[in-house]
């Protein structure tokens, strides 16, 4: 959420920065915010007045009172009435009024950085960096459910029959593979100076509407029938959503969290080959980082984050690649967003399996996350990055270290993880 501040003095700022996401259809929302809160304004000017007149004619009521002029007094309390009528009436328009100005204020999004590049989706995300060279092997590699089944790893056919489209069983290895780069993701983000975090797998939609925009929300989100609480799409939500309602001292940020969760993601319009398996599904696990930090601190934190993850990849052997998101792929709370992608030698092409956000205030505006400094109380920044999915991150280390037998080697930093085991034989 934007400042409205900002909104007034500079709207046809954020009429083109509208216009750069392509999403033309939301410019009436910043004449209706201006309208709206031009009458909330109006509304608080007139209150104040009424409650100044209060006051006054309060103290006329004492002194005449006091005199004895008692009918003089009811006459001015009569009018004391007519105030209060109108003050009541003014209250319950100015909130109906504040409500209607949030919920637009909510939908507008936020401002894009300057180095993001003009683009309607994905496909104009612009390559930056790529690290490892991506081999093809002389021999085939199949698709990772096949290769999965194959190692005795997975049972989607089960998971279909007792929870559906978009679920598995790991087993065996594969399993302990799944957990034993989870611990190593977690391991590596400690050693980097991140306070490991579990947090709840439930938020409240007053979190859900502070961490994303409604049309993400509407996309992902699992509600709990009959409670206000949904489940996690990743632990982002409730990891910032912590800190919600709260000033923070300023000379203890950044913070540096990096947390485990399971995610559930509805994952509308998800469909086609490359949806089988593994690669799009309703349910999995994460290791996420998440930076808390004052403005000046976010463009720094921002490129070390994402670091971290291309390091993590380059640390198993798996060629990645860095994309950066164009302004019409940017969720509407991001300022700006890289993607990172694995190899994939069967494809013979990169797919996404990491993206790090710098969201500037706009979920500490919607949240109330402030901090105080010399300046005062501002509000902080809000980053956050994906370490490791597993379920991607297994497809692209199986498909990167398949041999020509059909067994895995194992990457050497996670055989600590992994009792010293080497290779995964089918």
């Amino acid at each position: 959420m934007i400042d409205l501040n900002i909104l007034r003095s500079e709207p046809e700022r954020v009429r083109e920065n509208i216009r750069k996401k392509f999403q033309d259809f939301k410019l009436p929302l910043v004449d209706e915010v201006l309208a709206l809160d031009e009458k909330r304004r109006a509304l608080i000017s007139e209150g104040d007045s009424l409650r100044a007149e209060r006051n006054t004619l309060s103290r006329q009521i004492g002194a005449l009172m006091r005199e004895k002029k008692t009918a003089e007094a009811e006459q001015i309390k009569s009018r004391v009435n007519q105030n209060a009528e109108r003050l009541s009436a003014i209250e319950k328009e100015e909130e109906e009024i504040s409500s209607a100005l949030k919920e637009r204020m909510m939908k507008i999004p936020n401002f894009i950085s300057p180095e993001t590049p003009i683009g309607r989706d994905d496909s104009e995300n612009v390559e930056v960096q790529r690290f490892l060279e991506p081999k093809v092997p002389p021999y085939e590699i199949p698709y990772h459910l096949d290769i999965l089944e194959r190692l005795g790893g997975a049972d989607v056919d089960s998971a279909r029959k007792t929870s559906g489209q978009g679920f598995y069983y790991l087993l065996g290895d594969i399993a302990l593979l799944h957990s034993a780069i989870l611990t190593y993701a977690r391991d590596f983000m400690v050693k980097k100076g991140f306070t490991y975090c579990i947090p709840p797998f439930m938020i409240r939609s007053s979190v859900v509407t502070g961490v994303m925009s409604f049309e993400e929300m509407d996309g992902m989100m699992y509600k709990i029938e009959g409670e206000d609480l949904y489940l996690i799409g990743t632990s982002e939500h409730s990891m910032i959503g912590r800190f919600m309602d709260t000033t923070l001292d300023a000379k203890k940020l950044p913070l540096l969290l990096t947390s485990y969760s399971p995610c559930f993601r509805k994952e509308k319009g998800a469909h086609g080959l490359e949806e089988r398996g593994i690669y799009r599904i309703h349910q999995f696990e994460k290791q996420e980082m998440i930076v808390i930090c004052r403005p000046e601190e976010s463009r720094d934190w921002y490129e070390k984050m994402w670091n971290y993850t291309v390091e993590l990849f380059v640390s198993m052997q798996i060629p990645v690649r860095t994309l950066e998101c164009c302004s019409g792929d940017l969720a509407d709370l991001k300022y700006r967003s890289v993607d990172v992608e694995a190899w994939s030698p069967r494809q013979k092409k990169y797919f996404e399996v990491g993206s790090c956000s710098n969201l500037t205030d706009a979920q500490a505006r919607r949240l109330r996350i402030r901090f105080k400094g010399e300046k005062g109380s501002e509000f902080a920044h809000t980053l956050n990055n994906t370490v490791v999915a597993p379920p991607r991150m297994l497809i692209a280390l199986l498909e990167n270290h398949l041999q020509a037998d059909g067994s895995v080697n194992i990457p050497e930093v996670l055989r600590p993880y992994m009792g010293g085991k080497e290779k995964i034989t089918p």
